[in-house]
């Protein structure tokens, strides 16, 4: 657990730098004369600002939660529930930070490339499936493991059989 949590800690603090960078520097640049983006009113624009925001305050969710782990005292009572629970909370904002990041690279492809080379966008787009794709098929598993020993029927609570 203590391993997961530093590797996703590190991956979930990538994400938060990231995002906030590309909060202020804006695809297409701003305009000189007021410094709006010069993006600013198409529906693209708002999808990568908000996907943007959606992952920076996920993984920074995610980061504390692990770090929730890492801090931890690893006390017998805190493996029952404590723990696990900030590893689900964690995962499940790591995934949804890495998703939304994602979102926001198609958004910002998208408007860069525009109607000009259509297949190109469709082709980074597509591509843009992949690392959320492997994120899922390899994490997902462990999430589902972690759920069902803290949630679920265990030998501690299980009703005697009649």
């Amino acid at each position: 657990m203590k391993e997961t949590a530093t590797s996703c800690t590190v991956v979930g603090a990538l994400i938060v730098t990231i995002m906030f960078a590309a909060t202020f520097t804006v695809p297409g640049g701003n305009y000189e004369r007021t410094a709006y983006p010069k993006f600013l009113d198409g529906k693209t624009f708002m999808l990568f600002i908000i996907s943007d925001a959606i992952s920076l305050f996920s993984s920074t969710t995610s980061v504390l939660m692990f770090l929730g782990i890492l801090t931890s005292t690893y006390a017998e009572d805190d493996f029952l529930k404590s723990l696990a629970k900030k590893l689900m909370i964690g995962l499940g904002k790591l995934f949804l930070s890495i998703a939304a990041m994602m979102i926001s690279f198609c958004a910002a492809v998208s408007m860069m490339l525009d109607d000009k080379k259509s297949w190109v966008a469709f082709l980074i787009i597509s591509l843009g499936t992949i690392p959320v794709t492997l994120f899922v098929l390899m994490q997902f598993p462990l999430l589902i493991e972690i759920y069902l020993s803290t949630y679920g029927p265990n030998i501690l609570n299980r009703k005697p059989s009649s």
